[in-house]
């Protein structure tokens, strides 16, 4: 099934080992791909066929496993630390085409797009006591830029409120992980993952890599540029109702210990996240959250001023 126009269309078909999937295509060449395992957007691709986003060669397309790179949704919860699986449960259900989305408050003239949904399930109150609905939107504009645009509803009966904590966790693909360097976090404060979450505030004029990094960054910036040097391309990260940021590059020992990435694939991608983990986000019963993530590729001259 394809919907078109003169401008961009999208697609329904089946993608690896059968699983449904959703291809956006705009007119100049530019194009992303959605599956509805997950909710999930494994690839981004600029007018010149370039892939913008990172999935590791050996990620697992599977039911009950998670899609390793892309963008993953990251709800109720991102991290490991209460008792519900390891960044929640919405990266391994199964999204549906949500037959009646409500206005995004966006025009979605010259845009591909697709609205997916995701609602409790009687199994999944087991883990999650509380009933919800979870609508996504993933947008192409004519400009190329990728955008995801989630609105989270509690729909308890029993008067219950719920809180979470939320990510969209993405993976960019680079050309090398000692070329780039991300801006805009800068003499913010952070919670290091990698020592229990203890408070630091960031030193120097940019990030780079040089070990492992698993950072929060908190109360941070509207917008994050990510600059690859050696592409001559910077990424540019745009976030509305996300105040964290997270930063993370596993290194040579942990990418060795996960069995679906390979073993130097961390020289060639960068998470940076658009986050909700320091405040969690409690919603009374009828209440909604809207949080939002856009995400650009231009030349790397764009932010010079910024030196």
């Amino acid at each position: 099934m394809a919907e078109k126009t003169t401008c961009q269309y999208v697609e329904r078909c089946k993608g690896v080992n059968g699983l449904d999937k959703v291809i956006l295509r705009e007119v100049r060449g530019f194009s992303a791909e959605v599956y509805l395992y997950g909710g999930q957007v494994t690839s981004w691709k600029n007018e010149h066929g370039e892939e913008l986003l990172f999935v590791s060669n050996k990620a697992t397309f599977k039911h009950l496993k998670v899609i390793n790179g892309g963008v993953q949704i990251c709800f109720p919860q991102f991290g490991s630390h209460s008792s519900l699986e390891q960044c929640g449960f919405a990266r391994n259900r199964e999204w549906c085409i949500d037959p009646d989305p409500p206005p995004f408050g966006t025009s979605s003239s010259n845009k591909a797009f697709i609205d997916l949904i995701l609602k409790h399930s009687e199994e999944g109150v087991k883990n999650w006591p509380h009933r919800y609905e979870f609508r996504l939107r993933v947008t192409l504009g004519p400009g190329g830029d990728l955008m995801l645009t989630s609105r989270i509803r509690n729909t308890n009966t029993d008067g219950k409120p719920f809180t979470f904590t939320f990510s969209y966790q993405t993976y960019f693909a680079i050309s090398d992980i000692s070329e780039v360097r991300v801006e805009g976090l800068e003499t913010l404060d952070y919670l290091d993952n990698l020592k229990n979450r203890e408070r630091f505030t960031e030193q120097g004029d940019a990030i780079t890599f040089e070990s492992e990094v698993d950072k929060i960054y908190v109360s941070t910036p509207t917008k994050i540029a990510i600059l690859d040097h050696e592409k001559k391309r910077t990424f540019v990260l745009r976030k509305d109702g996300l105040p964290d940021a997270v930063v993370w590059n596993p290194w040579d020992k942990k990418a060795k210990a996960m069995p679906d990435f390979g073993d130097d694939e961390y020289e060639h991608m960068l998470c940076v996240d658009a986050t909700c983990v320091e405040m969690p986000i409690t919603l009374k019963p009828g209440e909604e959250w809207k949080g939002r993530q856009e995400l650009s590729a231009v030349p790397s001259s764009y932010c010079s001023s910024r030196r």
